[in-house]
């Protein structure tokens, strides 16, 4: 067992200079296991250093593909010789995205065995949405003891007409995955247009792929028998960029956010400038500074090309410095606010019914031991301490390493004054009876 590891931030620093921002860990995390459907080996660039990508590596590696490092960021994969379709239980359960490999695999061998997925405890993860893409392409799927087992008939996938019947980033995906090398013409409606998406059918189309409509909520894909080899590089993250571009006006810094597509980033940018935050954009960079007070705002996540449910942590921990009541409602993911015990021990007034957080601006926030108990809430504490007077200690980091490359690293170049410490274990049980006590 690896040992636990925080951080431990002293706030109050205004952020500036520089950051660029590392490969979309939303998109690298399917574009991975679609190399399973190259008939020739793929080089990806731009690949971040995060856990999720040490995770799908490995579960590539125990299928039988040969992964070989190339260059920082730069990983060439070769899957030509993989003839297991089990993704191995102890691997798949540490990762929401290793569904991923169930459309991949599925639209190589018309089989997978792959578990129900882990990850952020965000609540529910159903797949059934998957599984009934799954289904209209032809294949039978059973789900017995927490691992999914899909199988086709001798005839293979065949194209057909799939309606979602609600929009589904993960869904979608897997649908292009397994509908890429089915025979005839697939069409998905109400398919979700996340700029990953777009990128997960560029990265198949630059082997051969036929998908149109990556973007829209109608994508069609004609099946194609043979994939070639193809050299790609992974697009930014917007979400990384959101949360340096927040981190820099929660801290009342002026930061150059590069290696950014903004037009990705516009409704986090339209947000930001509502709260009265400075935003100057470039060709593939942007500038944040924020000089004067920040103020009121009210925001509703959306799937894109609406505000995203990914940042919405982030921007709570902004509006708590903002003046006045602010108020957020969810619109689609499930107990997004676990992350709002955590900001209250830091001095946040928020207050939650429901899928609506209503956040009273107090200007200010202290240093307090906290816990990220998901990826962006962990973001949203990073954000906090950073702006926060005093120590914040965050632990459960290993969710902030999940989707943030180097993120104290960065940080750190950025003027914060942040370190990665051991966790003491007696301070583990001190906090577990503190935690204990105060429930």
């Amino acid at each position: 067992m690896k040992t636990p590891k925080q951080f431990v931030i002293r706030g109050g620093r205004p952020l500036h200079g520089e950051v660029e921002i590392s490969g979309a860990k939303n998109a690298v995390v399917a574009i991975l296991p679609a190399t399973l459907l190259s008939d020739e080996p793929c080089i990806i660039e731009n690949v971040p250093e995060i856990s999720d990508v040490d995770i799908s590596l490995r579960i590539l590696r125990e299928l039988g593909a040969k992964v070989r490092y190339l260059s920082p960021h730069t990983y060439e994969i070769d899957t030509r010789e993989v003839m297991s379709y089990t993704v191995p239980y102890e691997s798949a359960r540490k990762m929401r995205a290793s569904y991923y490999f169930m459309g991949a695999l599925l639209g190589r061998f018309g089989h997978c065995r792959v578990s129900m997925p882990g990850g952020c405890p965000l609540g529910d993860r159903p797949i059934d949405q998957h599984l009934k893409a799954f289904k209209k392409l032809g294949a039978i799927a059973k789900v017995e003891r927490g691992m999914v087992d899909i199988t086709t008939p001798e005839s293979g996938l065949q194209g057909t007409q799939i309606f979602f019947d609600c929009v589904t980033v993960g869904a979608t995906m897997n649908a292009i995955l397994a509908a890429v090398k089915a025979e005839g013409l697939t069409v998905i409606e109400n398919a979700a247009k996340e700029p990953h998406i777009v990128d997960l059918a560029s990265f198949l189309n630059s082997m051969g792929a036929d998908i149109m409509g990556a973007g829209t909520d109608t994508i069609k894909i004609r099946g194609t028998k043979y994939l070639r080899g193809t050299s790609y590089a992974v697009i930014p993250d917007q979400i990384e960029a959101g949360t340096y571009m927040v981190a820099a006006a929660a801290t009342g810094g002026n930061v150059l956010v590069k290696n950014v597509i903004p037009k990705h980033l516009e409704s986090i940018i339209n947000v930001m400038e509502k709260i009265g935050v400075k935003i100057e954009q470039f060709d593939d960079a942007v500038r944040v500074s924020a000089d004067g007070p920040l103020v009121k705002t009210s925001i509703k996540t959306r799937p894109h090309p609406g505000f995203p449910t990914d940042m919405q942590p982030q921007i709570s921990a902004l509006l708590c410095l903002a003046e006045g009541t602010s108020m957020i409602k969810e619109g689609v993911s499930e107990q997004r606010f676990q992350y709002v015990d955590e900001l209250r021990r830091m001095g946040a007034d928020i207050q939650v019914d429901g899928k609506v957080a209503v956040i009273e601006g107090t200007g200010h926030l202290t240093g307090a031991p906290v816990k990220a108990c998901d990826l962006r809430a962990g973001a949203a504490l990073m954000i906090a301490g950073l702006a926060a007077s005093g120590v914040t200690t965050i632990e459960d980091i290993y969710h902030i390493e999940r989707g943030y490359a180097d993120m104290e690293g960065k940080l750190r170049a950025l003027g914060a004054c942040i370190e990665k410490k051991t966790v003491c274990q007696d301070a583990v049980q001190h906090d577990v009876i503190v935690r204990q006590d105060a429930v």
